[in-house]
């Protein structure tokens, strides 16, 4: 059976769905060293569960608190259950300074044509003339097949949302198998 989902560029019905294949798609990926290179979402995904994280722009109000949440949050970063990759339309110079100014570790793509973003389904016009994502969040498995996802829906701007991160971990402990921390209470 083909899960596959047909990707139409700025189409909001088309975002994919838990159980729908990943499509083959790269950009430019920038790492927190600073290292540029076109990296297939698939290279990132093979050693295990990834979050792919869509955000607008580096350095809008929003995506810092958001970044800073998800750096903050800790359990990202000290969790081998899962990486994380941010995607966005701004240029590569851009992130290298947001990844410096937040002194993040993920790395993020530059989706400057929004392919990544039209791949998920999570390309939008704001105002209808301005292209870019909507704040969204999805698990992908090892397989490429998405295991959860969230997708800001802000009656005004749907880039407004936060993600929820709780029930972000509770999806990848899930897909991980680990039973979370009750420190001692049941």
């Amino acid at each position: 059976m083909d899960r596959r989902c047909r990707v139409t560029p700025m189409a909001s019905d088309d975002v994919l769905a838990v159980g729908d294949d990943v499509p083959d798609v790269a950009a430019e990926l920038v790492r927190a060293d600073g290292s540029v290179e076109s990296t297939p979402l698939a290279e990132l995904y093979a050693d295990g569960p990834l979050l792919v994280v869509f955000y607008t722009n580096d350095f809008s109000p929003d995506c810092v608190d958001e970044w800073c949440a998800f750096r903050d949050y800790g359990w990202f970063t000290s969790s081998n259950d899962v990486s994380v990759v941010g995607s966005s339309k701004s240029r590569v110079t851009t992130h290298r300074k947001f990844i410096d100014y937040l002194d993040i570790d993920f790395p993020l793509y530059s989706d400057r044509d929004l392919a990544v973003s039209d791949a998920f389904g999570v390309s939008y016009r704001t105002f209808k003339l301005f292209p870019r994502s909507k704040r969204s969040v999805f698990l992908v498995d090892e397989d490429g097949v998405v295991r959860y996802r969230w997708v800001g829906e802000h009656p005004l701007d749907p880039t407004r949302d936060q993600p929820p991160l709780d029930e972000i971990r509770s999806a990848v402990e899930e897909l991980s198998g680990d039973e979370p921390e009750t420190f001692g209470f049941n």
